[in-house]
């Protein structure tokens, strides 16, 4: 793989982790239920963020010291 193409490859990595993100909250948001569960939606958020959108930034950061680098 070219050097080019390594930060490209790292961008559609950070934005599949963004939308894996998106779907695993929206399923927890479809499936949450008051009565059956103790824990507050906004628990469930902070977990996928740092399940998902934590690493999507490193990556992303990542992704753009090497395009800069190499630009």
């Amino acid at each position: 793989m070219k050097k080019q193409n390594i930060y490209k490859f790292l961008f559609a990595v950070s934005a599949l982790l963004a939308l894996g993100f998106l779907i695993s909250f929206g399923c927890d948001v479809f499936l949450y239920d008051t009565y059956l569960t103790s824990a507050p939606l906004y628990l469930y958020a902070i977990v996928r963020a740092f399940a998902y959108l934590l690493p999507a930034a490193l990556v992303f950061l990542v992704a753009l010291l090497l395009r800069k680098k190499w630009k």
